[in-house]
């Protein structure tokens, strides 16, 4: 074979040529017979995010930042494993709250009572 860029004789199962370093039409079949590659990580942190949302959440960022190296590869998991865990803190949030509130409110009406018996 001859490379298509130089016209050097090359061996016909190059990938690139050896004396100028262009591609040969193999390298193309190469690439498309590799398998595609996948963002694990951002699958690992969708999993994640409904058992252990604060890991989930982590894995989710890192596959995030990763996807662009797997040619967008499970941005989508991604971004739903951070949503997923982002509104879990959320919730949190409010029930820490709400509880928060109620336990305060029941002890003002405990101590309030608690006065008015031994007033």
């Amino acid at each position: 074979m001859y490379c298509n860029n130089c016209g050097s004789q090359i061996d016909d199962n190059a990938v690139v040529c050896i004396h100028c370093g262009a591609a040969t039409p193999n390298a193309q079949k190469q690439q498309e017979a590799a398998p595609k590659q996948s963002n694990t990580i951002a699958l690992v942190g969708f999993v994640f995010s409904f058992i252990m949302p604060l890991i989930g959440l982590i894995c989710s960022i890192i596959g995030l930042k990763h996807a662009p190296q797997y040619n967008g590869n499970g941005k989508g998991f991604a971004i739903a494993g951070i949503i997923i865990s982002a509104l879990y803190f959320v919730i949190l949030l409010i029930v820490i709250i709400v509880t928060v509130a109620v336990i305060g409110e029941a002890a003002d009406s405990l101590s309030g009572t608690y006065y008015a018996i031994f007033a």
